[in-house]
């Protein structure tokens, strides 16, 4: 974090607690007027620094019960090969993070499903379907034991 004095970083821990405080009690906490402290919170915004402001939803509140930790491997690594499995695996609804890996799998998938007979339907209907994919492994989450939203400041 470069170019982040003190009070950048204040203000980011606090906006990582309650993304939802008032300006005024920001600015009260940071020690700064509340239009320096607008001013730097906009500067953050436009920087990329905060890359927004979220709520985060209970998955098992909206029926998914199951997480599912899914290793993919392509026929290549092509460039033309990565951008057109990464622009599909965008598009399925379930699929919550994708991440490009070295090692032996080429990305490695969160998908969200509400049982096991969803998943079944989202292998067949979505992942099955992506172009290049040459093998998948679906690993079931037992047990959440940590899933930090934010990073240390």
């Amino acid at each position: 974090m470069s170019g982040l004095d003190a009070i950048d970083r204040s203000i980011l821990r606090i906006l990582q607690q309650d993304g939802r405080i008032s300006n005024a009690d920001l600015a009260s906490r940071v020690g700064l007027s509340p239009s320096a402290c607008s001013r730097r919170v906009d500067i953050l915004e436009k920087s990329g620094t905060i890359a927004g402001y979220h709520a985060r939803i209970a998955h098992k509140a909206l029926d998914y019960k199951i997480m599912v930790i899914v290793h993919i491997s392509l026929s290549g690594q092509f460039a033309k090969t990565l951008t057109e499995f990464e622009a599909a695996v965008k598009l399925c609804p379930n699929v919550l993070v994708c991440y490009l890996m070295s090692g032996e799998y080429d990305y490695i998938l969160r998908v969200a499903a509400k049982d096991l007979e969803d998943y079944e339907r989202i292998h067949r209907d979505w992942l099955s379907a992506l172009p290049h994919v040459v093998k998948i492994n679906s690993s079931f989450s037992l047990r959440e034991i940590i899933d930090r939203p934010n990073v240390g400041i």
